[in-house]
């Protein structure tokens, strides 16, 4: 396998997990500098507060009965940007990011692969699997992809302290 074209997927796995599920044309990959990822939300945007059904009067006695009030959902905090526009994210995102990219190579474990997100300026991550999680070579290719997608992701992430 080419350079090219495993750059071209690293590309398109990262603008899968950035820019909003958009998949990059396996033929020609999109340059990274006209298309910015953006940081996944995890839906908290979309999702509106639901309010309890008010429960039917039973009697003609209290028509004015207001159902309880609604606890207000609280949004989460907004995702910060740096100013040379990166995405400020704690590492427990990243590290959610980094195994989500994982997750989509080929035989890579369902259960028992951990990601670890360290360092500050030049942030870094590490995988670890549970003991009988994957085969040796398997990890290792593992292994060996996690670094192509971290010096991409520091291109748009930065580590929150």
């Amino acid at each position: 396998m080419s350079d090219d074209v495993k750059d071209a997927g690293l590309v398109a796995m990262i603008s899968s997990i950035l820019g909003g599920n958009k998949r990059a044309d396996s033929s020609a990959p999109p340059p990274l500098t006209k298309v910015p990822p953006t940081a996944p939300t995890n839906g908290f945007d979309l999702v509106e507060p639901s309010t309890p059904d008010p429960a039917p009067a039973e009697s003609d006695d209290a028509p004015d009965a207001v159902p309880a009030a609604a606890k207000p959902v609280e949004r989460p905090a907004k995702i910060t940007t740096t100013p040379d526009g990166k995405k400020l994210l704690p590492a427990e995102a990243i590290a959610d990011l980094v195994l989500g990219e994982l997750r989509k190579l080929e035989n890579f474990p369902a259960t028992g692969a951990s990601v670890t997100v360290y360092g500050y300026k030049h942030w870094n991550a590490m995988i670890t699997f549970a003991p009988f999680s994957t085969t040796f070579q398997n990890a290792t290719r593992f292994r060996q992809a996690v670094p192509d997608l971290v010096f991409k992701l520091r291109r748009f992430v930065e580590l929150e302290i």
